[in-house]
């Protein structure tokens, strides 16, 4: 699918993966629509690259349905999705003898992985109302799954089984959307440059990329839009979930 003149939703896209991938389409000529929980930096973002930005929270309803219809009047229905919506908290399910809180695992879970459904299910009946390309498609939806879906470490379960999640419901998507001519991805990076990592200490990120294998340091964030963009423009890609983290493994404890 060709990326100039189709209208692209990026979902979490004032910051960290979501900017660099909203930047990268709006480089590559595409009409860029801006989901964010923080409007005055996702405002920021769009007004530099000449895009749109809405606030949506991709967990609630009518929240998604407000911005789609926004980005909608702005640009018509969105071809390319690339979910990019989330969280950082990360605790034990046993801290100090007590459980963890269940309202942060299910806010965990809904973020990522009822975020990310949410906004598919409700840009796909959408798209599926455009006309085909010359190629036949009518859209492609990207998802960002994680390493730590396939090998979550300790103190990250809620962040794990979402991103699993994710990866998990990729082919199934590919599969239904087939039909229609809509095609479903995910990428899974590994240890990247965001503002999570931002807030760490120089030894802690030190740590961090110590397993590394090559290149030896943390993903940019623009390598993680570069890919998405290869996704878009290749269509045999399709119901399959990229690893993007140089040949890193979470070890075991």
């Amino acid at each position: 699918m060709k990326i100039k003149n189709n209208t692209v939703i990026v979902t979490g896209g004032a910051s960290g993966l979501g900017e660099a991938t909203a930047r990268g389409f709006a480089a590559a000529g595409a009409n860029v629509c801006i989901f964010d929980m923080n409007l005055q930096r996702a405002k920021t973002v769009a007004a530099d690259i000449n895009a749109v930005a809405m606030k949506c929270n991709v967990a609630e309803e009518n929240s998604v349905i407000e911005a789609i219809s926004a980005a909608e009047v702005a640009h018509g229905i969105a071809r390319i999705i690339v979910n990019c919506a989330g969280i950082g908290q990360s605790e034990k399910v046993i801290s100090g003898g007590m459980p963890m809180n269940f309202e942060h695992h299910k806010k965990v879970v809904d973020v990522h992985l009822n975020g990310t459904f949410n906004i598919i299910r409700l840009t796909a009946a959408k798209m599926i109302t455009l006309d085909p390309d010359e190629n036949g498609e009518r859209g492609i939806i990207i998802n960002t799954s994680s390493i730590s879906g396939f090998e979550g470490q300790i103190g990250a379960v809620s962040y794990a089984a979402a991103k699993a999640g994710i990866a998990g419901m990729t082919l199934p998507l590919a599969r239904e959307f087939s039909r229609h001519g809509i095609r479903v991805m995910a990428i899974a990076p590994g240890l990247f440059e965001t503002p999570m990592v931002a807030d760490l200490r120089e030894n802690e990120v030190e740590k961090m990329t110590a397993g590394v294998p090559f290149p030896h340091r943390l993903g940019q964030p623009k390598e993680y839009a570069r890919l998405a963009k290869d996704i878009v423009e290749n269509s045999m890609l399709n119901g399959e979930t990229i690893r993007l983290d140089a040949a890193f493994r979470i070890g075991g404890l």
